[in-house]
């Protein structure tokens, strides 16, 4: 394995191939990030426990979305089902290291709670973690903020080291621990095609959301006007739904970003 050194520029191929990926088998990876979303939500329920083991499945819903974009980007566009089961293969061959790595994820992002809540007494997490009612005099706290400032400074190494990690351990078979030094090293070697990666999302999220707002007070508008039952409804769903589709495309483009960072 070897890490392979990318321009900045790298990071704007990375998001169109991710979202042509993504527009060869649509259904797919909508129908698979519905998958997974839905198994932390189930997860996350579990009384005591819940916000932990939803932490843990978050690498193994990664390692999910990597393999059908791998299967996707292939030379010939294969059939949904294809990108789905590529999925679920890759899930199943690794299920023990995956475990590994989500419990070494959930210890440590739940360390960074409990890091940030020796600013603010835990408000923060509780909000976080459990759901808790935000106000916004407790929004506007000095205390909540440190907390909120502290938990995103500790949470940015956590995420590069997460970053690669499913997929070295799937397609290089890593160790679990390792694969949390290797991804760092290699985000941080990268760290401006990744910046640019992350810039040019922001600018689609922000794009896809005027978008969305616009049809989704449109959809109200109509509703309040009584001229469509239901479409008040409606355009609530629609800045749900394309929420979750953009997440869905995100997660797509996030192989490319392994794909071009290592080699055999």
């Amino acid at each position: 394995m070897k890490l392979n050194l990318v321009p900045a520029r790298t990071g704007v191929l990375w998001v169109r191939t991710g979202l042509q990926a993504f527009a060869r088998q649509p259904l797919a990876f909508i129908s698979l990030f519905f998958f997974f979303m839905a198994m932390v939500s189930i997860a996350s329920q579990v009384p005591l426990i819940g916000a932990a083991f939803a932490l843990m499945l978050l690498p193994t819903m990664t390692l999910g979305l990597m393999a059908a974009a791998a299967q996707a980007a292939g030379p010939e566009k294969p059939p949904a089902g294809a990108v789905f089961m590529a999925a679920l293969n890759a899930i199943r061959t690794d299920v023990r290291p995956m475990a590994v790595l989500g419990a070494l994820y959930a210890a440590l992002f739940l360390g960074v709670m409990a890091i940030s809540a020796l600013a603010d007494g835990g408000q923060f997490a509780r909000v976080y973690l459990l759901g808790g009612p935000l106000t916004r005099e407790l929004a506007e706290t000095t205390e909540f903020q440190i907390a909120l400032w502290i938990a995103m400074g500790l949470y940015l190494p956590l995420s590069l080291a997460f970053w690669h990690a499913p997929a070295l351990v799937h397609w290089h078979r890593v160790p679990p621990a390792k694969s949390l030094f290797f991804s760092f090293v290699a985000c941080f070697k990268n760290f401006g095609a990744l910046t640019v990666f992350g810039l040019v999302w922001v600018g689609v999220f922000i794009g896809a959301g005027i978008v969305l707002s616009l049809l989704a007070t449109l959809l109200v508008a109509v509703g309040a006007m009584g001229i469509g039952e239901g479409a008040s409804a409606a355009g609530g769903a629609v800045m749900i739904g394309g929420a979750l589709v953009m997440a869905a495309m995100f997660f797509t483009s996030t192989w490319f970003t392994f794909r071009d960072s290592f080699q055999e």
